[in-house]
């Protein structure tokens, strides 16, 4: 099969970069386990806690518009490495937090190395990817599935000994990360062409990359719903909570490897994305209105569209304009990435000041709005169709010979 070939088939410098990705998104679900140990020691409540997750996204998305401008200058290397440094810094600065507001701090500046790092290793792993681009951007959305799943059962394990153990872990394998890109990762020429500060925002003007970035600003606001508010209301210890987030990171992994590509090429990238995003309001939907059980389903079956969304979403950012893929993946993260830090304090504030069920039926609420932008802006999105279209005439093409 030539999609999962070309994704086996890679050089060290690209698993050495995607094991580093696997670890940063680790960070992203790392404290899911651990958010009521937290809240309890350090008699925080439940919407104070969430600004974990805040600061961490809201730093992201706007360090995502300067990510371009420096690695212009320094290289994709050296970028990488610097994200990579801050994020073991502030890691372990986060597991020596006395109180609420420092914990929110040093997540903020993990935060800014974790932007460095990610829109950096996204170009590095298509620049030096055998199978194409999409074979990378497949292989990207591996890491950050693989990564999604780990986290909760990282911190699980390390949680239920300290809730510091977590953070000092992710900077213990940031740093293997960092040795690992140092040795196998050859120096990455500089642009011919600087880059320049405004060029993300500017990017934003095409019509494709903004329909589908403000698209996915609502998408992220249900899908970290389900991340950030869900441990507050399952009532479980932390292994019970990493094992959930754990299956729903597995159906994430799965479905953004496995199930994305057939379907895209079966059905088109937008169809894929108003079917995800039904599927997942028809899940939040589900965890409001259900006892404990259902909760528990619901949540690890939203990994499914999830996992669909993440794949197709980030090669539509990429497809979708004529902007260089560094440029219009910073102007997409930007956008999307709000979504991520709003959700976690508003869904919170929500359940705790009016019920646990209404966090969900906002999220649901989202994913139709990311649906009627989908469709009512549906004109800038053809050239998604073209790309749906390539690629299934290069997977005959590759067929014929066998045939």
């Amino acid at each position: 099969m030539q999609t999962g070939g070309g994704i086996l088939r890679q050089p060290m410098s690209v698993w050495a970069t995607a094991f580093a990705a696997v670890v940063a998104f680790m960070g992203i679900g790392l404290v899911d386990p651990i958010l009521p140990s937290i809240a309890q020691g350090l008699n925080a409540t439940p919407s104070q806690v969430s600004l974990l997750f805040t600061s961490y996204f809201l730093v992201t998305a706007v360090a995502m518009l300067i990510t371009g401008w420096v690695s212009s200058r320094i290289g994709g290397k050296r970028t990488l490495l610097v994200g990579l440094v801050l994020v073991v810094l502030f890691a372990a600065l986060a597991g020596t937090s006395t109180s609420v507001a420092e914990l929110v701090g040093f997540r903020a500046g993990w935060g800014l190395g974790n932007a460095l790092f990610v829109a950096t290793a996204l170009a590095v792993i298509v620049g030096a990817a055998s199978g194409g681009a999409e074979s990378a951007i497949i292989l990207y959305e591996a890491a950050l599935g693989l990564g999604i799943s780990l986290g909760p059962l990282v911190g699980a394990l390390l949680g239920d000994w300290n809730w510091r153990a977590p953070f000092f872990g992710t900077a213990t394998l940031m740093a293997v990360g960092f040795v690992l890109i140092v040795t196998m990762l050859k120096a990455t020429p500089k642009p011919a062409q600087k880059t320049r500060l405004s060029a993300p925002i500017r990017a934003l003007a095409h019509g494709g990359l903004s329909t589908t970035a403000f698209t996915a600003l609502f998408y992220n606001f249900a899908f970290f719903t389900v991340l950030a508010f869900t441990p507050f209301i399952l009532g479980m210890s932390a292994y019970g909570i990493g094992a959930v987030f754990f299956g729903w990171g597995v159906c994430v992994a799965l479905s953004s490897v496995f199930a994305a590509p057939p379907l895209q090429r079966r059905i088109g990238s937008v169809n894929v994305l108003h079917l995800a995003l039904a599927l997942l309001a028809v899940f939040q939907i589900g965890i409001a209105l259900s006892g404990h059980a259902g909760i528990i389903v619901f949540t690890i079956l939203s990994g499914i569209p999830i996992g669909l969304n993440n794949t197709v979403f980030t090669e539509s950012a990429m497809e979708v304009s004529d902007a260089p893929r560094p440029v219009a993946s910073a102007g997409y993260n930007f956008v999307r990435w709000m979504g991520g830090a709003l959700a976690p304090f508003v869904a919170t504030k929500l359940g705790e000041e009016v019920g646990v069920a209404v966090p969900y039926v906002l999220g649901a609420l989202c994913c139709v709005a990311g649906m009627a932008i989908l469709y009512t802006r549906r004109h800038h999105l053809r050239a998604l169709s073209r790309v749906d279209a390539d690629h299934t005439a290069h997977d005959a093409a590759e067929a014929a010979p066998a045939m």
